[in-house]
């Protein structure tokens, strides 16, 4: 009984090991945008989050809400990275505050129904080798689109879970004013500046 014990103890070791060996070996390789395969690159929907930050009533509170429908993607070509064209979409009626019935409220807000999708199309990019840039491009928001530039953390590249797999990662964060998007119908507790907030990551095709 004893060595069956050993042996089982020894088993439990290897597999410890192995998972996190291979939990090592997934961790980003390089943030140098020059080394990242070329490729078509679409969202992991499942490892990507948008979120957004209000002042309530003058700045209590950071209002924070979440939107879950997120799409989009990219093709990368290392040899001409500041080329790239990034293309996000956003589901308004995907905004999650936790209260149902507020979300519907905020939805109304953006008016969802007329105006069913929230875009952003880069512009421009930019970056150096400590994997820290910009992106600029259009945001179509309600109905009205205007330049935004977003400070982003290109956290590397690597095979991610899959060994044959390719997998990117980004943080970033930018600021809009909803006034410039005519959402002017919001509560007058809520404030003009909008935080975005976003983590994401896109896998090769």
């Amino acid at each position: 009984m004893r060595s069956t014990g050993a042996g089982g103890l020894v088993f439990a070791a290897i597999i410890l090991a192995t998972m996190v060996g291979g939990a090592a070996r997934a961790n980003p390789t390089t943030q140098d945008p020059t080394k990242v395969p070329a490729g078509v690159y679409v969202l992991d929907k499942r490892h990507a989050s948008l979120t957004a930050r209000i002042a309530h009533m003058g700045g209590f509170s950071r209002f924070t809400l979440r939107f879950n429908g997120l799409d989009g993607g990219f093709t990368y070509d290392p040899a001409n990275w500041q080329a790239t064209k990034v293309s996000m979409t956003v589901d308004p009626k995907s905004v999650d505050t936790g209260n149902p019935p507020f979300d519907k409220q905020i939805a109304g807000y953006f008016e969802a129904d007329k105006y069913p999708t929230i875009t952003f199309v880069s512009t421009a990019v930019a970056g150096g080798p400590d994997g820290k840039g910009t992106l600029s491009g259009d945001l179509t928001f309600h109905g009205v689109t205007r330049p935004v530039t977003l400070d982003v953390i290109f956290n590397g590249v690597g095979h991610g879970i899959t060994p044959l797999g390719t997998r990117m990662g980004f943080s970033g964060q930018g600021r809009i004013k909803r006034s410039d998007f005519g959402v002017s119908n919001m509560s007058q507790y809520a404030g003009d500046d909008i935080d975005l907030v976003f983590e994401v990551e896109f896998e090769r095709k």
